[in-house]
């Protein structure tokens, strides 16, 4: 499938409106395609902005009802399942019109490291994990996916295409790798973007994770059709693409890219990163860093302030206490003591650190990182970052303030931050 469908903003506005969206779903899912279909709609948890609710509404007025079933699973990946009000909340229905309206709409949540959840759908072979990889690694990986995907008739993906640490841009094929996949695929990609390094990754996009996470979908023997979106910061759509995963993904990180990147003169010796509270763990608020770390200058600092995250990580805060947070050489150069842990959180472990040099056991990192948020000094201490009491800082203090070399970015963690003249190890390629 090509791109099928695809709306911008017109006649001046800087918006898509809801009646170009219903136009784009009207033309991508004919309803007499889908009478006696079984659908399932994936969509991303709280953790991503985007018109959610605009766009499951619409699909299901266009095709709710001449479907066998219309239901709905949340690409988690390995994030915290998601209530029943939760789910309410992102598909921006209320409780009353779940019970009416809705009714009929399952919600799942993805169980990632459940093997009774998930099924094998073949394997990536040491030949094309060579190749997707560029060489760095040669090894066979399982590809699983949540099994429930083969009670459908059609995968029907809803996702907001974002500058992303791990793959490039999100979106697409994402939404089921790692979205709705199984940890062995899952665990190497995110340390083969680890590998690549974040700043060379956050922006790019045909990079080595992207053709992995289109080579595993390929896998997948159910129907795909993938609406992209691109939204502004306050969740508004400034471009929809309807087709396959990668043909409207493809459109879409274009349009991302230009919308999604901030460039500055010059490097910040001080970036206060403001998380929102979407970010409800340090798991998820590290995008902090991510999108910002290539415009602090070396030697300088950025803060993590999020007074509201309090737990590392609700599902992977143990391992993280034992290996803490590091620079990628300080993983490569002792990998014997860290290759049995999962690699997913080696991965996240080197994106919140940041770029750095391990030589004769001393750790050189090019910046400092610090938390001021609800984790405790003595454990920011014990996991290798900084610490300020949150309580101590005014992000208005660091307003209006970027001659001197100090930058506020009040809702940060979707917007990528880049120099116009770019070191060799943040380059955009």
């Amino acid at each position: 499938m090509s791109l099928v469908s695809s709306a911008l903003p017109a006649n001046g506005s800087v918006f898509v409106t809801p009646a170009q969206a219903v136009d784009v779903v009207a033309r991508a899912c004919p309803a007499k395609d889908y009478r006696g279909k079984r659908v399932i709609v994936v969509v991303p948890d709280g953790t991503r902005t985007a018109p959610v609710g605009l766009m499951f509404k619409t699909l299901f007025a266009q095709i709710g009802e001449a479907t066998a079933s219309f239901d709905i699973i949340i690409a988690l990946g390995t994030h915290q399942p998601m209530s029943e009000e939760a789910i309410c909340g992102r598909l921006e229905i209320t409780a009353e019109e779940r019970r009416s309206t809705y009714a009929k709409v399952k919600f799942f949540n993805h169980d990632w490291n459940n093997p009774a959840a998930l099924r094998s759908v073949g394997k990536l072979t040491k030949s094309d994990i060579r190749e997707l990889s560029d060489g760095r690694f040669e090894m066979e990986v399982d590809v699983q996916i949540n099994k429930l995907v083969f009670d459908y008739d059609q995968i029907v993906i809803v996702g907001p295409v974002f500058p992303h640490e791990v793959v490039g841009f999100s979106g697409g094929n994402k939404y089921l790798f790692p979205g709705i996949g199984g940890p062995d695929i899952l665990n190497f990609f995110h340390w083969l973007g680890a590998v690549v390094t974040n700043p060379l990754t956050i922006g790019n996009k045909w990079t080595p994770v992207r053709k992995t996470v289109d080579k595993a979908a390929t896998l997948v023997p159910v129907s795909k059709l993938c609406f992209c979106m691109v939204v502004a910061p306050d969740k508004s759509l400034v471009g929809l693409y309807a087709g396959s995963p990668e043909k409207a993904w493809d459109a879409a990180s274009d349009l991302s890219d230009r919308h999604h990147v901030v460039y500055k003169e010059k490097p910040f010796k001080t970036v206060l990163s403001v998380m929102p509270a979407m970010y409800d763990e340090l798991w998820v608020g590290g995008k902090g860093m991510y999108k910002l770390e290539p415009v602090v200058a070396d030697g300088g600092e950025l803060i993590i302030y999020a007074p509201h995250i309090h737990e590392i990580s609700a599902t992977h805060g143990e391992t993280i206490r034992k290996i803490g947070y590091h620079c990628r050489d300080y993983f490569l150069k002792q990998w014997d003591q860290f290759k049995h842990f999962q690699w997913g959180v080696v991965a996240h472990s080197t994106h919140v650190r940041g770029i750095g040099t391990y030589e004769n056991g001393v750790e050189k990192c090019r910046i400092q990182v610090t938390l001021a948020t609800g984790i405790p000094e003595a454990l920011c201490k014990q996991i290798n970052l900084g610490y300020r009491d949150p309580k101590s800082i005014y992000p208005a203090d660091f307003a209006n303030r970027e001659a001197e070399g100090v930058l506020l970015v009040p809702k940060a963690g979707e917007m990528l931050f880049r120099l116009k003249d770019a070191p060799e190890w943040c380059r955009k390629m």
